[in-house]
């Protein structure tokens, strides 16, 4: 048996569950679990995602571990410990960088660990960007005005959430929130709530739970093809306004001397 058939059965027995039983559980058909087991099939990425949870161990161990009495699971990182990313590599073996576009951004949620998914994804390369893991994500809305919709963000993959920075900006991804790139409101400590605040004041700062985030990518350039307009000509009352500006300032130095 393989690995994954073999844990399959001994932790569903291990919790008294009938077949019937555990698949009522992770939602499949009885079938399947057998099939499972008799390693006559194995569990997509994402149905193992949830086996690996309902049993409360990583899927690194489901997949690659052997599972019995003597087993003793990693303990799993918290939200301040280090992560691990898929990446894809070019023929060089340097690191892509990834587009998700906001047509991929729903199966983003469900791909994001899957290195299968991700070498997917389209590629850019941006010479500037060597050092490190990036990714860019394609953004939606007006609450980061004056970044319109239709931008993309490259962001740095942020391993520690502890190094996360108030008052700048981050592509934070969250399971009820999916990709949003947001100014940051507060430390992150202890796996606690994240405020995230937009640049256009029309929309109000809110927070979401440490448990929450799956990813956080810390914005280090931007893609866009909206081009900035050019500066408004002077009209009459700007330049009254300035004119009154100099004079209060010339005002003010006449009487400190």
């Amino acid at each position: 048996m393989t690995k994954i058939s073999s844990n399959i059965k001994f932790l569903r027995k291990k919790k008294g569950l009938t077949q019937q039983q555990f698949a009522d559980e992770v939602g499949i058909k009885r079938s399947l679990v057998g099939a499972y087991e008799e390693e006559r099939a194995e569990p997509k990425y994402d149905l193992l995602k949830n086996i690996a949870l309902f049993f409360d161990i990583t899927v690194d161990d489901f997949i690659n571990e052997t599972i019995d009495d003597k087993f003793l699971a990693r303990p799993k990182p918290n939200a301040g410990g280090l992560r691990v990313l898929s990446i894809s590599v070019d023929k060089e073996d340097n690191e892509n960088i990834e587009m998700v576009p906001l047509k991929a951004s729903a199966g983003y949620m469900n791909g994001y660990a899957d290195p299968e998914y991700v070498a997917q994804l389209p590629k850019l390369y941006l010479p500037m960007f060597k050092q490190g893991t990036y990714r860019g994500f394609e953004i939606k809305g007006d609450s980061m005005l004056p970044l319109v919709s239709g931008t993309t963000i490259i962001g740095e993959y942020v391993e520690n959430w502890g190094d996360i920075k108030a008052a700048e900006t981050y592509v934070v991804i969250s399971k009820n929130d999916g990709v949003v790139y947001k100014r940051i409101g507060n430390k992150f400590k202890d796996n606690k709530k994240l405020k995230l605040v937009s640049d256009n004041p029309v929309y109000e700062p809110y927070e979401i739970n440490g448990e929450d985030i799956l990813e956080v990518w810390k914005a280090k350039a931007y893609i866009s093809t909206h081009l900035p307009l050019p500066t408004p000509e002077p009209t009459m009352e700007s330049l009254t306004n300035m004119m009154a500006q100099m004079q209060r300032s010339i005002s003010k130095l006449e009487g400190n001397n």
